[in-house]
């Protein structure tokens, strides 16, 4: 539901509690990514039927995040990113903090045009994705939405495009590390799909400052939370 009508946060949450009920780190990373496709697929479907869509960025997001979510699997069997965690939540801390600070003030955000900036960005979510078994939704969501795209339409590019990014992951992590835990797989599936539907209608009805206030929230919160808990581990 969250990932759904907000554009992000199914990877972290879903990693962190299977990593808490004990999944290693690449097996949780492997088992969310499986079902991210299907997940992702319903969602996509659900978004398009809304009209939630931008394809112009949907189609520059694919590439470079498909590539970027092959070489985080390949680096991800081969050695630990937890070092990178830290320098992504602040970010993400900083830029929901400045989405949720332009609700609040009922200010707009500027739309400014991108540029080949796109691509950066989606190599590099699909990079961390990847590591961190979560974080393409936060990176694009926040990326767009800093940049005046519609609260409506990045959420459902993102949610749309992570399809190809979670297919191309699965792919790899099929190649370089045995997926295991299929019992998790199907639970998280059968979970997402359901919710899909009903969280895209959720953020076609939702008015897009109210959405930027949810998204800026839930940025801000856990990234806050993951800095504190790295903080005391």
């Amino acid at each position: 539901m969250i990932s759904g009508s907000l554009g992000m946060a199914y990877g972290v949450i879903g990693t962190l509690f299977l990593l808490f009920i004990g999944v290693p780190a690449s097996s949780a990373s492997a088992s969310i990514h499986t079902a991210t496709v299907a997940t992702s697929f319903v969602s996509g479907i659900s978004h398009m039927s809304h009209g939630n869509i931008d394809k112009e960025l949907f189609l520059k997001l694919l590439v470079p995040g498909a590539a970027g979510g092959i070489i985080g699997s390949i680096l991800l069997t081969n050695f630990n990113g937890d070092f990178l965690k830290p320098i992504i939540y602040a970010y993400l801390f900083i830029t929901g903090i400045r989405i949720l600070t332009t609700a609040l003030r009922k200010t707009r955000i500027h739309k400014k045009p991108l540029g080949n900036k796109i691509y950066l960005i989606g190599l590099t979510a699909g990079i961390l994705d990847a590591v961190g078994g979560g974080g393409w939704g936060p990176i694009v969501t926040t990326s767009l939405i800093s940049n005046g795209v519609e609260a409506r339409k990045t959420v459902g590019t993102v949610d749309s495009s992570k399809f190809i990014v979670a297919l191309a992951q699965v792919i790899a992590f099929s190649i370089f590390l045995s997926i295991t835990h299929w019992q998790v797989i199907l639970g998280l599936i059968i979970g997402g799909v359901t919710a899909a539907p009903l969280a895209a209608y959720v953020s076609k009805i939702i008015h897009p400052e109210k959405l930027m206030l949810l998204v800026g929230s839930i940025i801000s919160a856990i990234s806050l939370v993951s800095i504190v808990a790295g903080l005391i581990s």
